[in-house]
């Protein structure tokens, strides 16, 4: 199977590595990366719907891209895992002092009890996105079931779309990080916005321009009104007042 897989993403690879992957198709297996970002690390997510025209799933065989040196599987209770190893023409740097001397080439997950048509599962792989953005890497992957096995190794030639193609492999474009630059334009941004927003209050607090103090309806006018009907009210009682004397003085 291996050996197919190899013959498979070979000659398939060789149409178009250049090409950037479209959307794929929820029927097919997949890999979703919860980053793209150049020289992040990141977890990708390999999901396998369905079987081979009704089989059950017994193998699924990923093979890497030729920039990716290690990879660490996660451990699916349902299946076993197996790193495939090839030796490395030159050794590299492995960040921590050390070198990589071989790279993982293939993971390889085997059923313990085949996965039935209809039902679905995942794995998790752990490693590092190569550092050049805008590069495509490409997943060719074999789903091997109890009757046939599906090669998902098809990569669209330049100018062709991935929907025409029957067994897409998973693929996804490298993309560049944020820059320092725009960065620093956005927390710019955000202090302007902020000062913006002090200076409004400020302009809102300042007194009118012939000198008195703008008050607002609640510490202001609501007292003014009280006093001047008060005033009124005292104003009637007196002249109330003095009218009735007068009025008893002429009866007198």
């Amino acid at each position: 199977m291996r050996k197919t897989l190899r013959a498979l993403s070979a000659a398939t690879l060789t149409t178009g590595l250049v090409v950037a992957g479209a959307s794929i198709a929820s029927a097919h297996v997949t890999i979703t990366p919860d980053t793209t970002t150049a020289g992040s690390y990141g977890l990708l997510t390999v999901s396998v719907p369905h079987g081979c025209d009704a089989s059950s799933t017994t193998e699924v065989s990923v093979q890497m891209p030729e920039q990716i040196v290690a990879v660490t599987p996660s451990v699916n209770p349902g299946w076993d895992v197996e790193k495939v190893m090839e030796d490395l023409d030159s050794p590299v740097a492995d960040g921590h002092g050390g070198e990589y001397t071989e790279r993982v080439s293939e993971v390889v997950y085997t059923a313990k009890t085949p996965l039935p048509d209809g039902y679905r599962d995942a794995f998790v792989l752990s490693l590092k996105i190569p550092d050049v953005a805008g590069d495509t890497l490409v997943f060719p992957t074999v789903q091997t079931c109890e009757e046939g096995e599906s090669a998902w190794v098809e990569v669209p030639a330049e100018g062709q779309s991935e929907e025409e193609l029957d067994l897409p492999a998973p693929m996804f474009e490298v993309t560049a990080a944020e820059a320092e630059g725009d960065a620093a334009a956005t927390d710019e941004e955000a202090t302007a916005d902020e000062e913006t927003a002090d200076v409004a209050e400020a302009d809102a607090e300042e007194p009118a321009a012939d000198g008195t103090a703008v008050a607002s309806s609640d510490d202001a006018g609501t007292p003014a009104a009280t006093w001047v009907a008060l005033a009124l009210g005292a104003a009637g009682l007196v002249l109330g007042l003095v009218a009735f004397l007068r009025t008893r003085r002429t009866q007198g």
